[in-house]
């Protein structure tokens, strides 16, 4: 049985490189970058100042949301992230659940993604392409970008019926899964990846331990967001979700909701959040894969028998090179 390649999943922040750099040095084998422009800096910036000064870690959108930007500029940039560091890339698009709903919007149809795909593949392969009605082609100068065609890796984050349906009609190079594959699908894609969270419980610690409270508080909260967008009426049945959602709902107008409810996503908890967080007690301890280092290592035996070929950590709160280290030494043993 072959084990998963470790990887690791953040938002864009002025710390990132340093980030970047601890798990280069702790063996994880990629870097997935955040796409929410309203929460986190910018992820094409942050890939370029990554491709800059780390060496071998490989580097990827996790996911790039292309409704936020026009085609030409997301196929520029990343012609440009390749001239940086070659081969290293890979990018992975989605519909922008978050990303958009954090700015008021519904997410992309994945009609919409879809086509958004196709146009981005036909430039960077050098095509003249139909965007608006209008002929569109990168005909940088050479040494203004690498020289065509640009082949980098391709990936989508589908996400029901819908989404594994056109990401099988496009042919991807790869996935990026929430959940592990039923029998037998990881064998529909070229490669995957398991997104997952947590932490690593050291000894002693309980659901009332600052750490661990502090690690995984982001992360449940997060998950009172999308049950708000998507089953306001699950909230009552969620532990600590009515607490957060009688927190929440004052916070802002009603025309500006949506800024009280995705505040701090994956980041840190508002006063909101953490009155959530409190509320749901030992529930907390069910977030993702926090369990203590030998469950660590058994889930990812478990991934790896499932047919994942890479697993994704997305660590939070305020010691992330604390969090890279633990999850790193868990899965070592």
């Amino acid at each position: 049985m072959t084990r998963p390649a470790l990887s690791v999943a953040l938002p864009p922040s002025k710390d990132v490189v340093d980030y970047a750099l601890a798990a280069e040095h702790l063996g994880y084998e990629r870097l997935w970058l955040f796409d929410s422009p309203a929460l986190y800096g910018d992820i094409w910036v942050a890939l370029g100042r990554l491709a800059e000064q780390t060496q071998r870690i490989k580097l990827g959108t996790g996911v790039a949301v292309p409704s936020t930007r026009h085609p030409m500029v997301t196929a520029s940039a990343i012609a440009s992230i390749e001239e940086l560091s070659p081969d290293r890339l890979t990018v992975a698009f989605g519909a922008g659940f978050t990303a958009c709903r954090a700015m008021g919007q519904k997410p992309m149809k994945w009609s919409e993604l879809a086509t958004c795909i196709r146009q981005i593949r036909g430039l960077l392969a050098g095509e003249v392409v139909e965007i608006d009605g209008l002929a569109t082609q990168m005909i940088h100068s050479s040494g203004w970008a690498p020289d065509g065609p640009i082949t980098t890796p391709i990936w989508s984050a589908p996400s029901g019926p819908k989404g594994f349906e056109v990401s099988r009609q496009l042919d991807l190079d790869g996935v990026i899964l929430s959940s592990p594959p039923q029998q037998g699908e990881h064998h529909a894609w070229k490669s995957n990846a398991l997104l997952i969270n947590g932490t690593v419980i050291r000894p002693g610690e309980d659901h009332t331990t600052p750490r661990l409270v502090e690690a995984i508080g982001p992360q449940y909260s997060t998950g009172f967001h999308g049950i708000w967008e998507m089953w306001p009426q699950a909230l009552d049945q969620t532990p600590g979700g009515a607490v957060w959602r009688e927190a929440m709902l004052p916070a802002r107008p009603d025309h500006e909701r949506h800024l009280a409810v995705h505040e701090g996503h994956l980041c840190y908890m508002t006063d909101r959040d953490r009155a959530g967080v409190q509320a749901a007690g030992a529930a907390i301890l069910s977030q993702g894969w926090t369990g203590d280092a030998e469950s660590i290592r058994t889930r990812l035996d478990q991934t790896g028998a499932a047919g994942i070929a890479e697993v994704v950590y997305n660590p939070v709160g305020p010691d992330i090179l604390g969090e890279l280290a633990a999850f790193a030494e868990a899965a070592a043993g």
